[in-house]
């Protein structure tokens, strides 16, 4: 059954914190403001790669109404940050390695006053070659970035004999795959405000995606306890993986301490294109073959990612990417290498989909060639080769077993989009206008939820009756538009009966909230919901054993319900929630923690849940212009039990409108380590002009009976499958096989037929 409104019912929630977002008057953290407050702004390096032969800052520092100006020579504790590798310095000392490095930050009275600080700040570098072309830095003669030279990670996993295995095929494909340096493009910059307390701890109200490690990160910068350090970190105007790592925070912070002030930091469009991460972009060559019959036999695979001048999440992305170019197919040999290189170009890190859309966009395109290789049915062909229920994951490790391949892959079989391909291939094209041509293309994968083994995970969170009757539920996760909050809502609802008045949400400030893990990786929503699971039992036996001796009742007859405590029997209101709390008594308060679940193995990043999605996609595509419009999309997505009905549905559209940028129009060109995308406008972003098709998904929400883990994350998935379904489609309206992106729509523009012919 398609997820919409009407079939959703009673189910369909307003989220509760969209009327502040609908009318503007929801504040975040970036918003916020103290009335004696500093600016705080950042000096960056002018050119990609260079030592620094001395930094001058006296003229700044007399500036009138600037209060500090910071160099590393400042930096009390550790000059580096970095989630997994702490390599990149907060403010260097003697070398810059991108046009992002920062070199000195500066506090003034206003922000005129700041940049003209920055301008007075003179910096002298020594110009060094740059290396802007990951498989150039590779070579022995490039300029090396860092000590232990430009591969900064390898990857590798093999099964079988690789030649053997090729030596068998009857069809072999061998093709590259290019894909873009796209941008996250929240509506919020990075920034926030830092505010030094007059107890000597600092509070941090900036956007991220992990509270504690920033305030772990920020407790090594500073040389500060972690406990003298308060992240408040929600809500947040977007994110998509670009604030799981520190950006603006280092600074701030400094500042504030150096100054005693509260410094307010906020990004402007260009230095967030300038200092922000970016999605990898990607090399990927891939060669694969099959018998007479159709069956995989040998997949071999090298992964070429650009990581930019440091680390960041680069050695985990590929990681991901190397799994998921194996992805839901089963083949006897295999050969996959990867290795994610350090440029002078921009930043690369964490991004919505982490490896996964650009290890399918190469998968899936391979799909496609087989099978017009072997005369099949596209979808038959993915059938045939697709893993079974009981099948061991990429990387041979054990994995919570469902049937969501089999499931999708029935979906797509018999919607009536998929349908219509049949009949678009033996009718041919029929529109009057020529020069416009229509495709259907799908496309297939298994997305990884979790951080994978080897990686701490931690999840959990809390409930408790607070003294106005609420019941808290307080978790470690955050908020950034992805309708996190409403979800822990709806689950309160439907688990323990409650009404939304009777729940207080408490999120995003280490001060209150335990260490819930990230929110990330297509994690929060399970994790939350295994959470309330171990937590239901003890809390309600806690609040029925109170209630039973205001009552005089057994506990085992009386239940929660909207409003307070009824009898299982009756409908009247026994006690109301308030009355519960005013009780005497101990604190009624349930804590759980845990470990997302992981595989039993010792492979590095594999995982052990996964979502299963496919897509089918109607495409236009004016042959004049080259220019390509999706009319349509279905997704079939198996992520078990819809928790939450309009966040599904709006997780699986976001995601495809991001997946829509990715393959037609977004890349942040960069030339000689410099950006040629400065603002938005010279980077295009799907807009709901972009997105006027038709938007149909299906959730397949069956579990085995013996499934103890709950609904899958589906916070990626929507963006990760339809740019090869896309290049399907647009193979069958033009012929022309895609295999970089964005598309170019001068690839697919074809001269009219009155200037051929004669």
């Amino acid at each position: 059954m398609l997820l919409n409104r009407a079939s959703s019912g009673g189910r369909w929630r307003i989220r509760p914190d969209g009327p502040g977002k609908v009318t503007g008057s929801l504040a975040y953290l970036t918003d916020m403001s103290k009335e004696d407050m500093l600016y705080g702004l950042v000096l960056r390096s002018e050119h990609p790669h260079a030592r620094i032969v001395s930094i001058h800052t006296d003229k700044a520092k007399q500036l009138p109404g600037v209060h500090a100006v910071l160099t590393y020579l400042d930096i009390p504790g550790l000059n580096a940050f970095g989630i997994a590798h702490p390599d990149q310095p907060v403010l260097c000392e003697d070398r810059v390695r991108y046009v992002g490095d920062a070199l000195a930050t500066v506090a003034a009275d206003n922000i005129a006053i700041a940049q003209h600080a920055i301008e007075l700040i003179e910096v002298e570098y020594d110009i060094l070659q740059i290396a802007d072309d990951p498989e150039q830095a590779l070579l022995a003669d490039a300029p090396q970035l860092h000590p232990r030279g430009n591969a900064m990670h390898r990857t590798s996993f093999t099964r079988g004999d690789i030649e053997e295995g090729f030596a068998k095929c009857a069809h072999i494909i061998e093709e590259t795959y290019y894909t873009p340096r796209q941008m996250h493009t929240y509506m919020e910059t990075e920034g926030g405000l830092f505010v030094p307390e007059d107890n000597g701890r600092l509070t941090v109200y900036s956007p991220t995606q992990h509270g504690f490690m920033d305030r772990m990160q920020l407790s090594r910068i500073l040389a500060k306890p972690q406990e003298e350090i308060r992240i408040v970190s929600s809500p947040i105007g977007g994110s998509f993986g670009g604030k799981d790592e520190l950006n603006v925070q280092p600074y701030g912070a400094l500042l504030a301490l150096n100054t005693g002030k509260p410094i307010k930091m906020h990004n402007s469009r260009q230095e967030s294109v300038r200092a922000g991460l970016k999605r990898h972009p990607m090399k990927i060559t891939m060669k694969t073959g099959t018998d007479a019959a159709g069956k995989l036999r040998a997949h071999q695979v090298t992964i070429i990612s650009d990581t930019g001048p440091y680390s960041t999440l680069g050695a985990e992305v590929l990681n991901f990417a190397t799994e998921h170019v194996i992805g839901p197919y089963k083949y006897e040999h295999l050969d996959v290498k990867g290795v994610s290189v350090f440029t002078n170009n921009g930043m690369s890190g964490e991004f919505r989909g982490f490896g996964g859309n650009q290890a399918i966009f190469a998968l899936e395109g391979q799909m496609e060639r087989l099978a017009e290789r072997l005369c099949m049915e596209p979808w038959a062909f993915r059938r045939l080769n697709m893993r079974q229920v009981d099948d061991p994951g990429p990387f041979d490790q054990p994995i919570a077993m469902t049937e969501g391949a089999e499931q999708v892959w029935r979906a797509i079989a018999g919607c009536p989009l998929w349908l219509e391909r049949g009949r678009l291939e033996a009718s041919g094209q029929q529109s009057a206008e020529p020069w416009i041509k229509t495709g259907i293309g799908a496309a297939f994968t298994m997305h990884g939820a979790g951080l994978g083994v080897g990686i701490p995970d931690p999840a959990g969170g809390r409930l408790e009756l607070a003294a106005d009757g609420k019941i808290e539920a307080v978790f470690g996760y955050e908020e950034f538009g992805q309708g996190l909050i409403a979800t822990l809502e709806q689950m309160l609802i439907e688990q323990f009966g409650l009404a939304a008045a009777d729940i207080r949400i408490i999120i995003g400030d280490t001060d209150v909230v335990p260490d819930s893990g990230s929110t990330t990786a297509s994690r929060a929503t399970a994790m939350m919901w295994k959470s309330l699971q171990r937590l239901r039992n003890p809390f309600t036996e806690q609040m029925l054993k109170r209630a039973a001796a205001l009552a005089l009742r057994p506990a085992e007859q009386l239940r929660l319900s909207e409003g307070g405590i009824r009898e299982k029997t009756g409908a009247p209101l026994l006690l109301t929630y308030e009355e519960l709390a005013k009780e005497d008594g101990a604190p009624i308060r349930c804590e759980t923690s845990f470990s997302f679940p992981t595989s039993p193995t010792d492979r590095v990043g594999a995982h052990f849940m996964y979502t299963y999605s496919a897509v089918v996609a109607k495409v236009e595509l004016n042959t004049l212009t080259g220019r390509v419009q999706v009319l349509q999309q279905y997704h079939a997505v198996a992520a078990g039990p819809v928790v939450n009905p309009q966040g599904f549905l709006g997780q699986i559209e976001g995601g495809s409108s991001m997946a829509l940028g990715f393959t037609l129009m977004e890349d942040a060109v960069m030339d000689k380590g410099h950006y040629m995308t400065r603002n938005l406008d010279t980077y295009l972003v799907p807009t709901i002009a972009d997105q006027r098709g038709l938007v149909e998904v299906e959730p397949i929400e069956h579990l085995p009976e013996n499934d103890d883990y709950g609904p899958r994350g589906i916070g990626e998935v929507g963006s990760v499958t339809l740019a090869p379904a896309i290049a399907a489609a647009i193979r069958q309206a033009s012929g022309k096989w895609i295999t970089k992106l964005p598309v170019e729509p001068s690839f697919l523009q074809e001269a009219p037929f009155f200037l051929t012919k004669g």
